[in-house]
């Protein structure tokens, strides 16, 4: 087997306010269930599409997509810190590959990736450097974003890449379905919060960062206890709906609008980009089953929360 695919909700809130422990150990169990599905493939790469958290990436250059070809973990919430293990040469040439399939993709030598990348790779490889890795940032929050299409076409570019390389690939897909946290918007935004999300977001001093993580933990909290009244509820419907695409109708994804994605699965919801791409990558490998390890809505981490795994059928 070539590929092997794993997507999977990531949380910063994780440790800091959990559900019951019921619910983290399944979380849990399910992520140790995945580590040895890796183990076992023992990848010769591994492809992470994340998102970002307006911690690497701003409005003063923001890309649908960036390719990272030389990486540093930030260490948000409890996130691990450290440089991703890169083959500059490969990721040129993934990046190159996907511009002649006539997809827009950008290359950085100083990628930044927070949690979105880093909790996903802990959870799956057991670290940072378990694996050769090639980070694949996709836009999930800061609008204008690229179509669930273009994301798919993204991931099928990079899919075709990485069947001639001929090594065995671990592609993760890491972001929540239905979810609405409390993430600032250029739009509207106060002077000095535009100035934060343009530019000087890269820059926070350690008490800005721990003020910032605790708003965040405060407004799970509120929403748990139903005293959130400007933040979406989840939509299992919705999430499950979405999941079932991927399972048995890919191109399917291809006719929902960024406008429904805000509507019914909230504004963080459009990271189910990570998701579409990562499948675009596994489709490039011809029919594929997907197997869903587990779903839930879990308001403390203010996520329709899932993992599922797939692999080619031949």
């Amino acid at each position: 087997m070539p590929i092997l695919l794993e997507c999977l909700s990531h949380t910063p809130l994780h440790g800091y306010f959990d559900p019951s422990p019921d619910v983290v150990m399944e979380v849990e169990r399910v992520n140790a269930a995945s580590r040895e599905r890796v183990r076992a493939f023992d990848p010769e790469l591994v492809v992470v599409f994340a998102p970002d958290h307006y911690n690497g990436f701003f409005y003063d250059m923001m890309p649908p997509f960036c390719i990272g070809a030389a990486a540093t973990a930030i260490g948000d919430y409890k996130s691990l810190a450290g440089e991703l293990p890169i083959d500059a040469d490969l990721a040129k040439r993934m990046a190159d590959s996907v511009l002649a399939a006539e997809v827009d993709v950008s290359i950085s030598y100083r990628m930044l990736v927070d949690h979105g990348a880093a909790q996903a790779l802990e959870q799956v490889t057991g670290g940072l450097d378990s694996y050769p890795v090639v980070p694949v940032f996709i836009n999930s929050v800061a609008p204008p974003m690229a179509t669930l299409k273009r994301s798919r076409l993204l991931g099928k570019a990079i899919g075709e890449f990485l069947k001639r390389t001929g090594k065995r690939v671990l592609i993760l897909g890491s972001g929540g379905i239905s979810h609405e946290p409390p993430v600032p918007e250029l739009a509207g935004a106060s002077l000095e919060i535009a100035e934060r999300l343009i530019h000087t977001g890269r820059n926070l001093t350690p008490e800005q960062r721990n003020a910032r993580q605790e708003r965040v933990i405060n407004a799970a909290k509120a929403f748990t206890a139903g005293d959130a009244p400007n933040m979406r509820a989840l939509n299992p419907e919705w999430d499950l709906a979405f999941l079932n695409r991927l399972q048995n109708d890919l191109m399917a994804v291809d006719r929902m609008s960024n406008e429904e994605i805000t509507r019914d699965g909230g504004k963080s919801a459009h990271e189910i980009r990570t998701w579409v791409a990562a499948f675009g990558a596994l489709s490039a490998f011809g029919a594929y089953e997907a197997q869903l390890d587990f779903y839930q809505p879990i308001p403390e981490w203010i996520a329709g929360f899932a993992c599922m795994h797939a692999k080619p059928l031949n």
